[in-house]
C-alpha cells in the first residue's frame, strides 16, 4: 500500500468530510470501465457502480494494505459485475473447445504477436474491432480490454478477478485468437 493509499483510506475510516467522495472520484472511471464491460448494460452498470461504492464504504475497514487500494476496488467492482451476471444466468466466459490446451501450454503464448493498437490503424478495422471486442462473452471482453487498452499488468488483473495469471493469460490468448480469427475474416470480405 502507498503512502496516498494509506492516508485516503484513513481519511474516509475517520470521516474527514469529502473524503469518501474524493475515493469515488478517483475511482469511479475504473469501477464504470470493469462494470460497463462485462454487463453492457447502462442503467445496470450505474446501479452496479453505485453498489460497488456502497460495499467499498462498508468494507474499508478490513482493507488491509496487500495490494494497492485501487486494485481492491476494482476486485469489488468485477465481484459485484459477476455476482449480477451469474445472477442472471449469463455465462461470462467462454468454454474451451479442447480443456487440455488451457494451461501451462498457453503461458508463454500471451506475448504471441498480435498488435491490438496496430490492427485500430485503419478506422475500418478499428470499428470491426470494437465490434468484435464487444461480441466477446464478458470475461475474455473485460481481461482484453483491461491488458491491452487500459494497460493493467497481469498481476494486477489477477489482484482484481482472484484468477490465477495462468487462467488470465489463457482468456487472453483464446480472446486474441478470436478477434485475429474474425478481425482476417472481416479483411477478406473488404478486400
Amino acid at each position: 500500500m502507498t503512502e496516498d493509499d494509506r492516508r485516503q483510506v484513513d481519511a474516509v475510516l475517520g470521516n474527514v468530510p469529502g473524503a469518501f467522495e474524493r475515493l469515488v472520484r478517483e475511482y469511479q472511471g475504473l469501477c464504470w470501465h470493469i462494470i460497463a464491460r462485462m454487463v453492457r448494460n447502462p442503467e445496470d452498470t450505474r446501479e452496479l457502480c453505485q453498489e460497488t461504492f456502497l460495499r467499498v464504504h462498508q468494507c474499508l475497514h478490513q482493507y488491509r494494505g496487500e495490494s494497492a487500494l485501487k486494485s481492491w476496488i476494482g476486485q469489488v467492482a468485477y465481484s459485484v459485475a459477476k455476482r449480477h451476471l451469474e445472477k442472471r444466468r449469463i455465462a461470462i466466459a467462454e468454454m474451451p473447445a479442447d480443456s487440455e490446451d488451457d494451461g501451462l501450454s498457453l503461458l508463454d503464448q500471451v506475448g504471441d504477436g498480435f498488435d491490438l493498437e496496430g490492427a485500430c490503424a485503419d478506422a475500418e478495422i478499428a470499428a470491426g474491432l470494437h465490434e468484435e471486442i464487444e461480441a466477446l462473452p464478458p470475461m475474455q471482453r473485460t481481461l482484453l480490454t483491461l491488458y491491452h487498452l487500459d494497460e493493467v499488468p497481469i498481476v494486477e488483473i489477477a489482484r482484481i478477478t482472484g484468477m490465477a495469471e495462468g487462467t488470465i493469460k489463457s482468456h487472453l490468448f483464446r480472446a486474441r485468437a478470436r478477434l485475429r480469427e474474425r478481425l482476417q475474416a472481416r479483411m477478406g470480405a473488404i478486400a
